[in-house]
């Protein structure tokens, strides 16, 4: 087994490109799920679209640069969607310039809805430490084998609380119980689903990099350090 770091090395070169992705899809998959979308019988949020990349960016980051680095990660995802959501609602607040008149268009795309905003954060804070949490200690525990099934593996764990916590805070009492079932079930899936397609590239992607990078941290996550 590779001898654990006690200090983490610089990161590479493709680190922040890795940021950058990684907020990128935090704010644009939340302010997409405003959406709920319907397709025969199903039922989901717009951001599942996106969404599932950003566990995919966790998973790298993880792997190749290690949890304390994505935990930092994660906490500039969140402050960055916090400023735009708080910019989307000052600018909706702002009286309209006279003559145009798309003001009731912005506030129905745009218009920030604040439930929607704390299920987010509080969703991603828990789901996204959560599948990193377990993707860290996996690969201690297995001296760094197994790859596939542990991306996999913590995913499916992250995912489970992502999905369900975000469905309760932002749908619980505006659409029946048996919808808000069939909610989680769905985005559940569907994020599984795109998690399994992608995997052999998540794969790929972490062995590209740990050789470019010649970096491949192992770390005993902790919430807190």
């Amino acid at each position: 087994m590779k001898e654990k770091l006690t200090k983490l090395p610089a990161p590479g070169r493709y680190y922040d490109v890795c940021v950058a992705l990684f907020v990128m899809v935090l704010i644009v998959s939340n302010i997409a799920s405003v959406k709920l979308v319907g397709v025969g019988s199903l039922i989901f949020d717009a951001g599942t679209i996106l969404f599932p990349i950003a566990y995919i960016l966790g998973d790298v980051i993880t792997e190749v640069y290690g949890f304390k680095r994505l935990r930092r990660v994660l906490g500039l995802g969140v402050v960055m969607l916090l400023i735009t959501m708080l910019t989307f609602w000052v600018v909706g607040l702002l009286p309209p310039a006279s003559g145009w008149t798309g003001q009731e268009a912005f506030g129905s795309t745009l218009g920030v809805v604040w439930r929607i905003v704390l299920a987010s954060v509080t969703a991603i804070a828990l789901g996204e430490l959560t599948n990193s949490y377990v993707m860290a200690r996996l690969k201690v525990q297995t001296k760094g084998k197994y790859l596939w099934g542990r991306v996999i593996g913590s995913s499916a764990v992250g995912n489970a609380v992502d999905t369900t916590v975000f469905s309760v805070i932002a749908f619980a009492g505006t659409i029946s119980g048996s919808s808000l079932l069939a909610l989680i079930g769905t985005v559940y899936l569907m994020k599984m689903a795109a998690e399994l397609v992608i995997s052999p590239v998540t794969v790929r992607v972490v062995g590209w990099l740990k050789k470019r990078e010649q970096i491949d941290v192992y770390e005993d996550p902790k919430f807190f350090s």
